[in-house]
């Protein structure tokens, strides 16, 4: 058996051979063994687009005018999604832009869809039962004394329960300084509540039933400072059924990847 420095030697050879197999075997390995991250999938599932109305422009007329629906939809909603998605390819870290465009992405795509044209079946009295009649025992009805007994039809009667919500409604959206969102929620315990939420801030820990949007360019070329009379008008375009969907789950959250983003 070799001594001194030829042992030395033969020691730091096959220390070399053992490290050279080694790494030949890591090399060797087959590439699915070890998962590279496909970048291009990664963008492609943080990408939002602006979705479609599922009206037209001047579909609620005269409550809200083409040309607001126009400039709300095709420009204010398109500039939050545009950022949106800036924010996302820049890494996400900058919270308050994330927050900020990806609200005002969720918000508008909620509020598009939980409204319809004025006289529609989706506005119509009887529309959203199930919803109205939890109204109802939320914030009571005001029937404007008028009996429900003196025949009045149940589209009618059904109307009159909302009003007293509306009503407070209403306040909590005037009340609103600066610019914000009025939302009727589903809390986690079930009970309904009417929230107020600034700037694009969405919705978290509750389910968004009906959102009214209160920032100016919802409203201001047709309404100018009557802010009153939009809020009042805007219940001629709500559509129930959505609503209703909303409140019975039959709607799934749609934003839930983005919220736990933001």
């Amino acid at each position: 058996m070799p001594s001194g420095p030829s042992a030395s030697l033969l020691w730091r050879g096959g220390s070399l051979l053992v490290v050279l197999v080694a790494l030949y075997t890591y090399l060797r390995i087959p590439s699915t063994s070890i998962p590279t991250p496909n970048l291009s999938d990664i963008s492609t599932t943080t990408v939002y687009t602006l979705p479609p109305l599922p009206y037209a422009y001047d579909a609620l007329e005269p409550q809200i005018s083409k040309q607001i629906m126009e400039l709300h939809h095709s420009k204010h909603h398109q500039t939050y999604v545009t950022n949106l998605n800036k924010a996302i390819k820049d890494g996400g870290t900058n919270k308050s832009l994330m927050k900020f465009n990806g609200g005002g992405h969720i918000n508008h795509s909620l509020f598009w869809k939980n409204l319809a044209p004025a006289g529609s079946a989706e506005t119509s009295g009887v529309a959203g039962s199930k919803l109205k009649a939890a109204i109802k025992h939320k914030w009571g009805s005001q029937e404007v004394g008028m009996p429900l007994s003196t025949g009045l039809t149940r589209s009618c009667t059904l109307t009159f329960v909302v009003k007293a919500f509306e009503t407070a409604f209403a306040a909590a959206l005037l009340g609103i300084q600066g610019s914000g969102w009025g939302w009727l929620v589903k809390k986690a315990n079930g009970e309904l509540e009417i929230v107020t939420m600034k700037d694009q801030d969405p919705i978290t820990g509750a389910t968004p039933i009906v959102g009214v949007d209160m920032w100016e360019h919802a409203y201001y070329l047709q309404y100018l400072n009557g802010k009153a009379a939009y809020v009042e008008n805007i219940w001629k375009v709500i559509n129930w059924k959505v609503a209703e969907e909303r409140l019975l789950g039959e709607s799934q959250d749609e934003f839930k990847k983005l919220k736990a983003m933001l």
